[in-house]
């Protein structure tokens, strides 16, 4: 609970199992956090025995991709304060009190994984991935005049339930372009809204997208199409529908 609020965080997981479990216990341990969503994305074997062991609810989405577990968590939550991170080890649970800091004075707060004094050893963010999302978050930034922005694919953000409410219809992203999407939808709809530094470490196994450069690479140019593609929409009063 913060300031009277339930908050509620939002686990996709396809390849975490050696990970889910000590990332719910420390988000948990965090002090604010009232539930936990697991969505399980035809996730690997034994996944669901290591979430049963802590007090997170386990939910399914058998359509593949980020997106539509995203869709599912946010659909299941009941907090008035939703927080999307990631239990892959990458994001420690004690950096909810940032989100939640800030959600105080604004209905969206943005992670960002592009401060090197937040980056640790091993982390997967070298210059190839650091100065790609960099470079993506600056396109949306110029192209719709938003506040800064230097980090598209930093999952750990937070939503007020209203938020949510509104942009909900406007989901069309089921796969990995999701984050994009809802940043998108969030300055479109004109929401306010602030990106903050947050910790990011070494990932426990690999990712199936940014662990190969080549994928890697054809989400960002998918990213810069759906951010020019919104961009041209907005100008004749309309979204695009995928």
């Amino acid at each position: 609970m913060w300031n009277g609020k339930k908050v509620s965080i939002i686990f996709p997981t396809y390849n975490e199992k050696d990970s889910i479990r000590a990332a719910i216990e420390d988000f948990f341990a965090c002090g604010y956090v009232d539930e936990i969503i697991v969505v399980n994305n035809n996730a690997a074997p034994g996944t669901d025995e290591e979430v049963r062991q802590t007090p997170a609810r386990l939910v399914y989405e058998t359509r593949q991709g980020y997106g539509y577990a995203i869709w599912k968590g946010l659909d299941e939550a009941t907090g008035d304060l939703l927080i999307i991170s990631e239990p892959d080890g990458t994001f420690f649970g004690r950096d909810v009190v940032k989100l939640l800091a800030f959600s105080d004075d604004l209905p969206v707060v943005f992670g960002t994984r592009t401060a090197r004094e937040f980056v640790w050893e091993g982390a997967n963010m070298g210059v190839f991935l650091k100065w790609g999302n960099y470079a993506v978050g600056k396109l949306m930034e110029f192209l719709f005049n938003t506040t800064f922005l230097s980090d598209v694919g930093c999952s750990m953000r937070l939503l007020h339930r209203p938020v949510y409410e509104k942009l909900r219809p406007q989901f069309t992203v089921g796969n990995s372009a999701f984050g994009p999407h809802l940043m998108l939808l969030v300055i479109l709809n004109g929401f306010r809204f602030v990106e903050i530094p947050v910790n990011y470490c070494k990932r426990v196994g690999e990712s199936s997208v940014t662990g190969n450069k080549l994928k890697a690479f054809a989400l960002g140019c998918q990213m810069i199409i759906m951010i020019l593609r919104y961009r041209l929409a907005s100008w004749f009063g309309r979204l695009p529908k995928t």
